[in-house]
């Protein structure tokens, strides 16, 4: 009797182990040899220098967040400027995941260097702006995931020399600068990217067509109004140029106001104290008659190689690039870096409207224009040309230098 309940207790424990067995094989979908063990993966990723420690910390943050991914990541020094250039110094070596600002989108995309996005899209899109993804966005296809909308301009000014008045209009701004004996910067010199604001204010084209030529026409007569305007400024004793060392250096001091981003606000905050202050872009006069001043508006995206073939770290990547862009990382990049986020929930974070300069910035968005416009190739040379015209004070008259920039672009 003994040995049956012995025989009888080994079968069930045979039964049992093998059942165990049979389990764990079926409720796994990463090997077909039944393991548990997701495929290890490396993911190599560029940040700036600036971003480095944030990345890190994002990327820990996800691994803990996925313990069904087996991934390492690897960091390299790229910045957002410098994002097309390396990747197509050799795009099979960089990495699979990268910053790049909004304006190499469709260097990217002729090159088939992104993949395009479709996991996760419909969140992506709900939870951005309007403005983030169309920046993202070539032909109805989303090849980014927004992370900063934070790269535009706006104008910083001391509040012990302007009022709120004062900085309505560019006439305001130069009358009271003028008073005080104080000097209002603008960086025009050789600078295409703070030219263009006048025009674009005065309602000039400025787009791409399907072959990526540049359409623009800022040699008609609103592009004549807004060369006159600019001609106007830059003669004016209170005007000043100078980049943006030059306003750091400066503003609290010989400078009343100048115009610039964010990325200089915690030193232009130090500088003026409780004076600190920003608002949109003034108006300018034209015609007889008050024109908003515009901008570019720029965003930072994320974007993922599409030379990785192994599929599944193609999945890990698309979602490490979509934890980096959430609400959390963005609000987290705020906190660290003061960066403006894309985000709709995040941008209304109490911490983020309290800021000055994002607010300035938001105050101007409305009268921005995606950098995704420009032919990177043609367009900034002649457009910083003119510019360095109008501060050089060349007395050719303007018409033939509209006819000029707009050729040399449109070449």
């Amino acid at each position: 009797m003994k040995k049956l309940i012995a025989i009888l207790m080994t079968v069930v424990l045979v039964i049992g182990l093998a059942g165990c067995a049979g389990g764990s094989g079926s409720g796994s979908s990463n090997s077909p040899g039944g393991s548990s063990a997701a495929p290890a993966v490396t993911i190599k990723v560029w940040a700036s220098q600036e971003d480095q420690v944030l990345t890190r910390e994002l990327a820990d943050k996800f691994i803990e967040a996925n313990p069904q991914y087996n991934v390492t990541f690897e960091l390299g020094v790229v910045g957002e400027p410098e994002a097309f250039q390396k990747y197509g110094e050799d795009p099979a070596a960089a990495a699979d995941v990268f910053f790049f600002p909004n304006d190499q989108l469709h260097n990217f995309v002729n090159a088939g260097g992104l993949s395009e996005i479709t996991r996760n899209k419909s969140n992506i899109v709900s939870r951005n702006g309007d403005g983030p993804i169309s920046a993202a966005t070539v032909d109805g296809r989303l090849y980014g995931y927004p992370a900063t909308a934070d790269n535009g301009y706006f104008l910083y000014y001391d509040k012990s020399v302007l009022n709120e008045n004062d900085v309505k209009t560019l006439d305001g701004l130069l009358s009271a600068a003028s008073a005080a004996g104080k000097r209002i910067l603008m960086d025009l010199d050789g600078n295409g990217w703070y030219v263009a604001s006048f025009f674009i204010g005065a309602g000039g084209t400025l787009a791409l067509s399907p072959e990526g030529k540049q359409i623009i026409d800022w040699n008609n007569a609103k592009g004549l109004g807004a060369a006159t305007a600019m001609q106007a400024f830059t003669a004016h004793p209170a005007y000043m140029n100078g980049d943006d060392n030059v306003l750091k250096g400066g503003i609290g001091g010989t400078i009343a106001a100048g115009v610039s981003g964010t990325w200089n606000a915690n030193d232009i905050e130090a500088k003026l104290g409780d004076n600190y202050a920003a608002t949109k872009l003034p108006t300018f006069t034209m015609d007889g008659k008050q024109v908003q001043m515009g901008s570019f508006g720029g965003y930072k995206l994320v974007g993922v190689n599409s030379m990785i073939s192994d599929a599944d770290k193609l999945v890990v990547a698309f979602d490490f690039a979509d934890f980096l862009t959430n609400e959390e990382s963005q609000i987290r990049r705020f906190e660290a870096r003061s960066m403006g986020p894309s985000n709709i929930k995040a941008a209304s974070n109490a911490a983020v409207l309290e800021n000055v300069a994002l607010a300035a910035l938001a105050a101007q968005s409305p009268y921005a224009v995606s950098q995704n416009d420009v032919n990177n190739d043609t367009f900034w040379t002649p457009a910083g040309a003119f510019g360095t015209a109008m501060v050089n004070g060349v007395t050719t008259d303007l018409q033939t230098l509209l006819d000029n920039m707009v050729a040399q672009i449109q070449s």
